[in-house]
């Protein structure tokens, strides 16, 4: 009887320090688990250390997780342990689903702020503005300038890789020269887009504005395609940087192709000229035919010669109302219009030769 006695005895000690040893388990778990969930809820909301004011993280295309975490070591911060940063994208429901970029980090941004930012896709947005009356030898060198804008080798400069009309076709417009065909304005772009992308958003805006203004164009218009109307758009762009004047120049212009005089306009014949022109246009310059010389030839120059704006576009349809056949620069930027040729020789003589 003692030693069932001792053996039951031993047996209720050995029962109680296993609960005892369970029990200890299981507090210590806990504590371990709750000192994992408060750091891991620190990582989440706490800033990321070691990030200076008004970084940019650039994440490449095809970058792991590791990779966002490799980027922000080399911004000088201490992303923290990256299972956590795995842990918290599944958390998130973003895990695979972090868009490549470049990310803005505010002051004091956190692991789960980055990681939403990052799976909406709220990259840095980049201006490239397309100025009016830029040639388009003038918007290809702009976009080579722009770092942050992607070179497609058939944009880019020196341009050997290929010419106008091939660019246009892989624009999917092989029949069009590339001159007049892009809506000057100010676009949008993530860093990494390519110059390509940016010329067919432009192509596609002239497109789309083109067709509607050409829409609205009267039934007695000298102008008999859309395409005439940006070419002469063009001239009228480069002929005033002053709104309130182009209807008035668009409606000599249009005057003149009525009665079938010549355009006679500067601007078509340094066109012409091209490399050749100094700044200084002479009268052998406008005596020397070329296919834009409306000096020498009648009509329309075969191709716009630059690159005009909505204002200008819209002018060649809605012209002013006046008999104006002819015009010349005062010299502040603003233009003489006169409806005769004998009005408009004392314009010339007053405004440009000075004389009274």
């Amino acid at each position: 009887m003692d030693n069932n006695r001792r053996d039951k005895a031993r047996g209720s000690g050995t029962r109680r320090a296993l609960v005892m040893l369970v029990a200890l388990l299981a507090v210590a778990a806990l504590a371990a688990g709750a000192f994992f969930y408060t750091s891991y809820r620190r990582f989440a909301d706490a800033p990321i250390a070691g990030l200076s004011a008004n970084q940019q993280l650039e994440v490449p295309t095809g970058s792991p997780l590791s990779g966002v975490i490799a980027q922000l070591q080399v911004l000088g911060a201490e992303p923290g342990n990256p299972y956590f940063w795995r842990l918290l994208a599944r958390e998130l429901g973003v895990a695979g689903k972090l868009h490549a970029g470049e990310y803005q980090l505010e002051p004091g941004i956190n692991p789960t702020a980055l990681l939403r930012k990052m799976a909406a896709g709220d990259v840095i947005q980049h201006r490239f503005t397309i100025v009016e009356g830029w040639t388009f030898a003038q918007l290809r060198s702009a976009l080579f300038a722009d770092k942050g804008i992607r070179t497609d080798p058939c944009v880019a400069e020196p341009r050997v890789a290929c010419d106008g009309r091939e660019l246009m076709r892989r624009l999917g417009e092989p029949d069009l020269e590339p001159e007049g065909q892009f809506l000057p304005e100010t676009y949008n772009y993530v860093k990494g887009m390519s110059d390509l992308d940016i010329l067919k958003r432009a192509h596609d805006a002239l497109r789309k504005t083109l067709a509607t203004l050409w829409s609205e164009h009267a039934a007695d218009s000298p102008l008999t395609s859309a395409y005439q109307a940006l070419t002469l758009a063009s001239i009228v762009e480069k002929e005033t940087a002053r709104a309130e004047e182009r209807p008035q120049i668009a409606r000599v212009f249009l005057s003149r192709l009525r009665l079938g005089m010549k355009l006679q306009t500067d601007p078509t014949v340094i066109y012409g000229l091209g490399t050749n022109f100094d700044g200084n246009l002479r009268r052998s310059d406008l005596e020397t035919d070329t296919p834009f010389n409306t000096y020498t030839r009648a009509g329309l120059p075969p191709t716009p010669i630059a690159l005009p704006g909505k204002a200008a576009l819209a002018s060649v349809v809605h012209p002013a109302a006046t008999e104006a056949l002819y015009f010349v620069a005062r010299g502040d930027g603003t233009h003489e219009f006169s409806p005769t040729l004998e009005a408009h020789n004392r314009a010339v003589a007053r405004f440009q030769l000075h004389r009274k």
